[in-house]
């Protein structure tokens, strides 16, 4: 992580690399993360709607829903394609040009490979990991609406009237930090695994495995840390 943070203000910058990397971690999550997103709302729409209609409150499960996919599904589901789809593709990558001695040649050579590859697919990972998040809300407040609408009998006008009841425009920053330390974590993560893969090709396997299981667990670390600072620092709407 230091070393990236170094690498990071050194140039000239791999413009070129950061777009092509980019566009990898977009084709290979996009589609996923909008499957992922339509039950994650629809569950969440279900179970809120479910809840708060026990309490006569079904004027207010638009809001609910839409505080819950922005504030941790939205974020949650970002950061599982990210480690699971990007993370693991950036720790293969790395691992096979380990065992092929790529990232020893290129240090003879005089290129730092931190500066000229992993630079390059944090900021990537960052960057498609906001714009991830952003589209497992829309797609997770849409189909929360859709199950809301069709299952549950709830009015159209009521679920959209409500958005604003609960949730604030803090809820969708909290939201975007989530996503950009969440592509941050999973970069990092998976290439350092993948950087120091031993062991030929059985090594490979071992480093994305290895790696796609740590940063699950330091995502959700992350995810209760910054939830919790969140709730400490930011006030619920109408206090």
């Amino acid at each position: 992580m230091l070393d990236v943070f170094v690498a990071l203000f050194k140039r000239p910058f791999q413009l070129k690399e950061f777009l092509t990397q980019a566009w990898f971690i977009v084709t290979v999550t996009i589609i996923p993360t909008a499957l992922v997103a339509i039950p994650f709302g629809a569950v969440i729409a279900l179970q809120v709607g479910g809840l708060i209609q026990q309490f006569g409150a079904q004027s207010f499960t638009g809001s609910a829903a839409v505080l819950a996919v922005v504030r941790n599904a939205g974020p949650i589901a970002t950061a599982l394609l990210i480690a699971g789809a990007a993370g693991s593709a950036i720790a293969a990558d790395f691992g096979s040009r380990k065992i092929r001695e790529e990232l020893d040649a290129m240090m003879v050579l005089g290129i730092d490979p931190i500066q000229r590859l992993v630079v390059p697919r944090v900021l990537a990972a960052m960057l498609v990991a906001v714009f991830l998040n952003g589209l497992v809300s829309v797609v997770g407040v849409a189909g929360g609406y859709v199950f809301n609408v069709v299952l549950q009998g709830g009015t159209p006008g009521a679920y959209l009237a409500s958005f604003t009841a609960l949730a604030q425009m803090p809820d969708i920053y909290q939201g975007m930090v989530k996503a950009i330390l969440f592509g941050f974590v999973a970069a990092i993560v998976a290439s350092y695994k993948g950087m120091n893969a031993k062991g030929g090709p059985k090594g490979v396997g071992d480093a994305v495995n290895e790696s796609v299981v740590i940063t699950f667990i330091l995502l959700f670390i992350i995810n209760f840390v910054v939830s919790a600072t969140y709730i400490q620092l930011v006030p619920p709407k109408g206090m």
